[in-house]
Parts: structure tokens; C-alpha cells; sequence
């Protein structure tokens, strides 16, 4: 399970660390404590709150767009994975093969790279830390 702290959150959706921590406290986006006492966010709880019909507007843009797989749809050759980047969702179609090297599941850290016509989907190193 791939866990963030606000700040690594707040970054992958292009708002600052201050508006996570109000969606934590106001409910929208449920958070834990790490054996710090620090609160952590599940990737699979980000995926979701981003996914959710009026989720609040994000920002930022770039030609590599970093941000959270929310979805991945498999068949036996190909397989679409979806990326929410700041405001951007991008859905990338891709063999299923590359989909299952790279790990891709809904929650974990991605960057969706921007070539001419082409995106180019590559797993990121999680700066989120992954639990035994």
C-alpha cells in the first residue's frame, strides 16, 4: 500500500499542503497517523477523492504530467490506465504487458509523459513510502 504525507500529496494534486489538511479536516479526504504521529494519506483514498463527482478543481501543468493512477481496465492485450495530474486527467491505452511491468494499480505515483501525439506512461519513483 503506497502512503503519502500531505505535502507529497498536496504536490501530486497541484493544491498546497494547507488545502489537503482542510480537506482532512473538513472530511473530504480521510487521512491516518504514521508510528510518527504524522498523517499519511492511502493512494487508493487520493485515487478515489479525485475520482469522485465534485471533487475540488486542481492545478499545474507540464510535459511530464506526475501524478496518481485513479483507474487501470485490463483485457487480454491491452489495458487503459487513467492519471489524474493536478486538473489534468489523461487515459493512456497501452498493452497490457506494459501495464503489469510497470505496476501500474490505482493509487500508485505515475508520470505521464507528453511526446508530440504521443504519452508516454513511465512508473515514478514513489516519493510515498510503500508498507510490508
Amino acid at each position: 500500500m503506497t502512503v503519502f504525507r500531505i505535502g507529497e500529496a498536496a504536490e501530486l494534486l497541484g493544491v498546497s499542503a494547507d488545502t489537503v489538511r482542510r480537506w482532512i479536516d473538513a472530511g473530504k479526504l480521510p487521512a491516518t497517523r504514521d508510528e510518527h504521529g504524522h498523517r499519511v494519506l492511502d493512494g487508493a483514498d487520493v485515487a478515489a477523492f479525485v475520482r469522485a463527482p465534485g471533487h475540488p478543481e486542481l492545478s499545474s501543468a507540464r510535459n511530464r504530467l506526475r501524478g496518481i493512477v485513479t483507474a487501470v481496465v485490463k483485457d487480454t492485450v491491452m489495458a487503459q490506465v487513467d492519471i489524474q495530474a493536478g486538473p489534468f486527467r489523461v487515459v493512456s491505452l497501452m498493452s497490457r504487458e506494459a501495464v503489469d511491468d510497470l505496476d501500474l494499480q490505482v493509487g500508485a505515483v505515475a508520470v505521464a509523459v507528453i511526446k508530440s501525439t504521443t504519452v508516454v506512461v513511465e512508473r515514478a519513483t514513489p516519493r510515498g513510502r510503500t508498507s510490508p
